[in-house]
C-alpha cells in the first residue's frame, strides 16, 4: 500500500490546481490592509481567530504547520513576524513563494511531513499556527508532542480541529453513511472509497485525541471555540463540526 501521506500530498496538489478554497492565496489588497493593521485569519472555516489569542507578533518566530497556501503567513509577515511554513504539498508552498515574491518579503519554506519528526531544533518558535489539517494524520498525539518540543517556553499553539462530524454523512450532509471512527487504513472498503472519490486518506479523531492529546503532551489549554462548515446542510443548521484551541507551553 502506498504511504498515505504521499497520497494526500498528491491529492492536495490536484485540489489546489482545481481551485480549492483553502489553497487560494490572499490578494495584494488584503496584504496591504494587514500592513496598516487591518487583518484576520482563520483556523476553522468561518470564525476569525480572536486577536487576543496572539502574543506580540512583531519579531515573533512563527511556524505555519501544514499551513501553506499563502493565506495566513503573509498576514503574519505583514505584521512583522518571522515566518516558516511546513507543508508536504508543493502547490501550497508554491503559493507561499508567489505571495512572498509579489510582496517583496522573505519566508522560509520547508517541504516535510508532520507525521515525522519536525525538522527544527527544540524551542525554535514563539507560536505555531496549525489550521484544520490533522484530520489527514492517523496519530495526532505525535503532532502535539512535536509541537511542544519545537515551541519555546511560554509559546502558543493555535489549532483548528475537525471534530469528526463530517465523516458520518454522505456528500449531501443529510444521509448517514459511515460509523466513527473513520480510518481508511483499518477498513478496506473505506480506503477504496477514499481513493476512488479523491478524498485523500482522512481520519476522525476524538476529543481525547485532539484536546486531551495536547494536555497529555504538556500544554495548558487556555481557550476554545467551535465552528461550522463553510457551507452546506450542517452549516445551514449551525451544527458545529470544528473546534479551535489556544494552548500554551508552560
Amino acid at each position: 500500500m502506498k504511504n498515505y501521506t504521499d497520497i494526500n500530498a498528491s491529492v492536495f496538489d490536484e485540489w489546489i490546481r482545481n481551485g480549492w478554497e483553502w489553497g487560494k492565496p490572499i490578494d495584494h489588497t488584503t496584504y496591504e490592509r494587514a500592513l496598516s493593521g487591518e487583518w484576520s485569519v482563520l483556523l476553522t472555516p468561518t470564525k476569525p481567530v480572536p486577536k487576543e489569542w496572539f502574543g506580540p507578533l512583531r519579531g515573533a518566530k512563527i511556524l505555519g504547520l501544514a499551513s501553506g497556501g499563502g493565506q495566513q503567513m503573509p498576514i503574519f509577515t505583514a505584521l512583522g513576524a518571522d515566518c516558516t511554513v511546513l507543508d508536504y504539498s508543493q502547490e501550497q508552498l508554491n503559493s507561499e513563494r508567489m505571495v512572498a515574491k509579489r510582496e517583496g518579503y522573505q519566508i522560509k519554506l520547508v517541504k516535510a511531513d508532520m507525521t515525522k519528526e519536525l525538522p527544527f531544533d527544540e524551542e525554535s518558535f514563539d507560536l505555531i499556527f496549525h489550521p484544520v489539517s490533522n484530520c489527514y494524520v492517523e496519530d495526532v498525539y505525535h503532532v502535539w508532542k512535536e509541537c511542544y518540543r519545537v515551541l519555546k517556553k511560554g509559546g502558543i499553539l493555535l489549532s483548528g480541529l475537525d471534530n469528526g462530524m463530517n465523516f458520518v454523512f454522505e456528500d449531501d450532509e443529510k444521509t448517514f453513511r459511515y460509523r466513527l471512527p473513520f480510518n481508511p487504513l483499518k477498513d478496506k472498503e473505506l480506503y477504496e472509497d477514499s481513493v476512488k472519490n479523491n478524498w485523500g486518506i482522512q481520519f476522525s479523531h476524538t476529543i481525547e485525541e485532539q484536546i486531551g492529546g495536547q494536555i497529555k503532551a504538556g500544554f495548558v489549554l487556555e481557550d476554545v471555540y467551535q465552528d461550522t462548515n463553510f457551507s452546506g446542510n450542517l452549516h445551514d443548521y449551525n451544527i458545529p463540526s470544528f473546534w479551535a484551541t489556544k494552548s500554551v507551553k508552560r
